[in-house]
Order: structure tokens, then sequence, then C-alpha cells
């Protein structure tokens, strides 16, 4: 997904969550509902430490996981990258649908998938593969996503993983478990990689500046896994 407008911690999805009378609720008609809130969600703008990773790799093919509207995705393919976005909001996907359209872009460049990724992974092997804030409100099998994501990077390909390393300050008094908020002892751990067949590059927290909801201005921390496949 891209940087957010209002950057709390949710994000991606999995099966269902159950409202307050216990009733399951299906993953994608509670993410397809969450975009719906608004005409836009996110800023548009990629994430910045994907950015920063990645700017001076040759391009080759992407994949995107949790691409939300697209800004990730259509940055890498302005970047002359070959790009898969995948998402289970279909909300969502339209909306980088009609935004890589009106930038010119075809399938050529970047290519919309509907997968919910607690059920289903996309196929191939990709030279970069990116889970950037790859968390949720509702349960989600992360760990397995996270090898999966690995398991598709093709040799000499790389990971990035980002995710929130602590609540942005106009998170209010909302409860949030450790696992909100993976160190990067964390996620090497989920991933559990081959130290013989990768080289981590980069494990650690980085800040940011950030805006939220109401204007007001805020240091963001991140944690940013990257690792090369040998």
């Amino acid at each position: 997904m891209s940087e957010r407008l209002e950057d709390t911690v949710e994000h991606h999805h999995d099966h269902h969550q159950h409202d307050d009378d216990g009733t399951a609720v299906d993953a994608q008609a509670f993410w397809d509902a969450r975009y719906g809130e608004r005409t836009r969600i996110w800023s548009g703008s990629a994430n910045r430490a994907l950015v920063d990773e990645v700017e001076w790799v040759k391009p080759g093919h992407a994949l995107d996981l949790g691409c939300g509207e697209g800004g990730d995705s259509l940055w890498l393919a302005e970047a002359g990258w070959m790009v898969t976005g995948v998402d289970i909001s279909e909300t969502a996907l339209a909306r980088a649908q009609e935004e890589s359209t009106a930038r010119g872009m075809g399938e050529d460049d970047v290519l919309w998938l509907h997968v919910d990724l607690a059920r289903d992974f996309p196929a191939g092997t990709y030279d970069l593969v990116s889970a950037c804030f790859l968390a949720s409100n509702i349960p989600l099998p992360r760990a397995q996503i996270l090898r999966q994501a690995a398991a598709a990077v093709a040799p000499g390909g790389m990971l990035v993983v980002v995710s929130h390393a602590s609540a942005p300050s106009w998170a209010g008094n909302h409860h949030h478990g450790p696992a909100d908020f993976p160190s990067p002892e964390d996620e090497l751990a989920a991933l559990d990689l081959d130290e013989t067949a990768w080289e981590i590059t980069t494990a650690e927290i980085r800040s940011r500046e950030a805006q939220g909801p109401d204007g007001e201005r805020a240091t963001l921390e991140d944690t940013v896994v990257v690792a090369i496949r040998h």
C-alpha cells in the first residue's frame, strides 16, 4: 500500500473478522467497505522506505503485496518495472486500475490481481517482492505470507518488508499488541531465511516525517527488512 493519509495500524486482509454479536464478516467485504468510506484512503505516494531501497535497482519484474490503491505499484511501473499488484479489495483495485489507465499504462506496465493472500498467492518468481505495511486488525497468517513472498523472489532478486515499529501519535488510546509492531528481529524470525541462500542487507528501524489526519506533523518509526537472494 502507499503512504497513508491517516496512519493508523491497519491494512491487509484475512478470511473473517467478527461483529460484536459474533457474526463472521467476510474479509473482502470488510476491506471493500473500508475503501468505500472515502474516494481515496491513502495518499497515492510510494512508501519512502521502498523508494530508498529500490530507486537504484535495475528494473525487472516486481510483485507488490497488498497494493491497495496502487501508490507503490505505480511508482515502480513509472521507474521501469513490470509490476503485478495484488489486493483483496476490488474497490481498491478499481481505483488503482483507473489511475494506471489515466497515466497511459497497460498490463505490460502493471497488472492488477484480486487475491486473498490468506488463501492464495500469485504464481511465478519476481526480481522484487515488496510487502509494505502488511498488517491487519483482523486475523492474518502474516508469517506464512512473508515466507511465500521470500519463496517468490528470483535468484539475485530483492525482498523488501516494511512495517510499523510503533503507533503514530494520533492513534489515541487504541490498544495494540506487540504483534502490531514487529521489530527487525521479529521480521527475520517470521521470514526464517536460509542464511546460505540470502544476504540480509537491511534490518533496522527508520524514522520518517508524516502528516496525520488533522494535518498534524509527527515522526513515525518503521521496521525495514531487505534481503537479497543469492
